[in-house]
């Protein structure tokens, strides 16, 4: 069963430019993350072997207390990295949530 979308409105101030035919999205559920070694220390995941556009966003969504932030997109893949909210916390491994938008 698809999802069959007629309309797709562009938020005034967004820049739909880079793909102005068409809204592209992925999810990547419950991708696996190592421990990290001690307290306050931060983690990084490669993503790879994906085909995405020039420009998009990525949001994370730690399924821990954690911050997460993107580094080295390219068109390939990006690198999450997860850092404990706490400066004393450990984090565990586990799992966190992509989406990506373009």
């Amino acid at each position: 069963m698809g999802l069959d979308i007629h309309t797709i409105e562009v938020a005034p101030g967004s820049n739909p430019t880079a793909q102005p035919d068409r809204v592209a999205f992925a999810i990547l559920p419950n991708v696996a993350n190592v421990a990290g070694g001690s307290a306050n220390t931060a983690v990084a995941t490669a993503i790879t072997g994906l085909q995405l556009p020039a420009n998009y966003t990525v949001e994370v969504t730690p399924n821990q207390d954690a911050t997460a932030f993107v580094t080295a997109k390219t068109q390939t893949g990006f690198t999450v990295n997860l850092a404990p909210r706490q400066t004393t916390s450990t984090l565990a491994a586990g799992t966190f949530d992509v989406t990506i938008f373009a």
